[in-house]
């Protein structure tokens, strides 16, 4: 399931600016994919328009080969699961239902779960560690217990490909870890992982290919060596900073220098 953007642009209604300007990436199949930049560089857009959520003014998304708005939403739903950034509970459920609901792409009108799905949903519980959350209430659950619910849900679809926006936001380190390297361990499975994340660090420890987006558009695409440079990571982010060896992983560590220069300091 190879994920795609042709020359993507993408303009909201009434913005003077446009929110991608002609991003062009591709995700390998069986890959984890990080995207990474700034506030407001268009990571989260880039997820929607992939999803087809939301029209290009121009050029396209692929999914799998095939333009993203030409998948039917129950196609997509079974062939991406996809992880937003934001999620609001409508109404009390269990972890183990709300599990549930990503078999739905696979039900007919008013069928209940068969084996299949049963099967489904425990397996995908069980590789996200949430098994024993299974009867509790989902406004009970810590946040990096709802979030491992949330990507369990998304694998509960059995599909080929994740999307996931910012899924370790505001977590803790143990729970940050756990999810990266589930995500790492989804790829190694053969599934295509495309992850928007900030944590520049983690991903370079834990992911194969990057696109780093800076004010919508591509600042640098391709694998370790061609983005974590320091000359383009301290433009994008507007601080200096410096890329070492971590002594640990192998990894890039991108350090933000302390005293840096007036001059080198970009204005918010």
């Amino acid at each position: 399931m190879i994920l795609e953007a042709v020359d993507l642009v993408v303009r909201y209604a009434r913005a003077k600016q446009r929110a991608l300007d002609r991003v062009n990436m591709r995700v390998p199949a069986g890959t984890l994919y990080a995207v990474i930049g700034p506030n407001g560089s268009g990571k989260s857009t880039l997820m929607r328009a992939l999803m087809g959520v939301v029209s290009p003014e121009s050029g396209f998304t692929r999914v799998g080969g095939m333009e993203s708005r030409s998948w039917t939403r129950r196609d997509l739903a079974r062939a991406v699961g996809a992880v937003p950034q934001v999620e609001h509970l409508a109404f009390p459920i269990t972890a183990r239902d709300f599990v549930g609901m990503g078999r739905y792409p696979h039900l007919g009108p008013l069928r209940p779960e068969g084996e299949a799905d049963r099967a489904a949903v425990w397996a995908a519980m069980d590789r996200c560690n949430v098994l024993d959350l299974a009867e509790r209430d989902m406004t009970t659950l810590s946040g990096g217990e709802l979030q491992r619910v949330r990507i369990a849900r998304a694998l509960a679809q059995e599909p080929s490909a994740l999307i996931l926006d910012e899924p370790t936001a505001s977590l803790d380190l143990r729970h940050e870890m756990t999810i990266f390297r589930l995500l790492r361990n989804s790829a190694d499975r053969g599934m295509t992982v495309l992850l928007i994340t900030h944590h520049i660090n983690l991903a370079a420890r834990f992911s194969d290919r990057f696109l780093l987006l800076s004010e919508g558009r591509v600042a640098a695409e391709g694998d370790i060596r061609e983005v974590f440079r320091e000359e383009i990571l301290a433009e994008v982010y507007g601080w200096p900073v410096a890329v070492r060896e971590d002594p640990v992983s192998g990894a890039p560590l991108v350090t933000p220098l302390q005293e840096p220069t007036a001059s080198s300091i970009r204005p918010l």
